[in-house]
């Protein structure tokens, strides 16, 4: 017995350093990734001063931006995550406050860290979704630029985003927390469609769609999201939209309201950021949306 005992001490000695050895590892994989520095020549991009510019990228920003989920509605930035093994995940301060980067950043800095994911230090930033404001236009990314930089003030000190041991190693499964990983930073521009009731137009705007509903927009779980977060809808003609008129869809993305009495949760469905879309964007969504091939749930 006793040699058994012994045997039995051994093996599981010996399965417990193993795992200190995986889990080290992954540790340090994940690091590597983590503070991987990104040299790419970033493009130039015009920011304009005008008013117009201005307030269109306020109305982007305010939209399909949804940089307020993160950044507040002030943009001056808040801890998104504070966990001892995961990390400390923070949207920064975009304004020129204490504490805010407007005022150190210039242009270039700006296009790098939004269409690129790379922050000034050359190593990604953390979750902000640059996969798909890399698809943005020039004068859109430059609008969006004008009017950040007109953001008043805002003192908030914020710590800067660490990544802890779990998260560290989670960025070895999950590129979402690491967007410049999952971009072609030397990748050729593409064309900007011209803003009107089109598809090609719609299927601009519906790009941030795809961080949740996924590329073929066929809905499923949401990347980053718990396990008893709600699945993300099938916006294919193949889901429920099917069932759906243009009206239902525009009062869904205006007052969250769904057809038969349901809600969306604005929680995990930004409707009411998206409510600040234009009648004409809604539309042209709607038409890319009824243009899809039908696909099953999750295809």
């Amino acid at each position: 017995m006793r040699r058994l005992l012994k045997w039995a001490g051994i093996v599981v000695g010996g399965l417990v350093g193993l795992i200190i050895v995986a889990v080290l590892v992954l540790y340090l994989l994940g690091s590597r990734r983590v503070s991987k520095n990104y040299e790419f020549q970033v493009e130039a991009v015009q920011v304009p001063t005008g008013a117009a510019a201005i307030v269109r990228g306020r109305h982007l920003i305010d939209s399909i931006g949804l940089c307020a989920a993160c950044h507040e509605d002030n943009l001056a930035g808040d801890i998104i995550e504070d966990d001892a093994l995961f990390g400390t995940i923070v949207a920064a301060n975009l304004t020129s406050g204490k504490g805010g980067i407007d005022g150190t950043y210039n242009d270039a800095d700006y296009v790098r860290a939004i269409r690129h994911g790379v922050a000034g230090d050359g190593e990604s930033v953390v979750t902000m979704p640059s996969q798909y404001f890399n698809r943005l236009g020039d004068a859109d990314l430059g609008s969006m630029i004008a009017y950040l930089k007109t953001l008043p003030p805002v003192d908030n000190e914020l710590p800067g985003t660490n990544l802890g041991p779990l998260g560290r190693i989670i960025t070895l499964l999950d590129s979402v927390l690491l967007p410049a990983t999952e971009i072609d930073h030397e990748a050729p521009r593409p064309p900007e469609p011209a803003p009107g009731v089109t598809v090609d137009y719609g299927e601009y705007l519906a790009t941030v769609c795809t961080a949740c509903h996924g590329d073929n927009l066929s809905g499923g779980a949401v990347p980053g999201e718990s396990a008893d977060a709600p699945l993300a809808r099938n916006l294919t003609p193949g889901g429920a939209l099917n069932e759906w008129s243009e009206a239902d869809f525009s009062k869904a993305l205006r007052t969250g309201a769904t057809p038969g009495g349901g809600r969306l949760d604005d929680e995990y469905m930004p409707w009411d950021h998206f409510a600040n879309m234009t009648d004409d964007e809604v539309e042209a969504v709607w038409l890319f949306l009824k243009s899809l091939p039908a696909r099953g749930f999750e295809e």
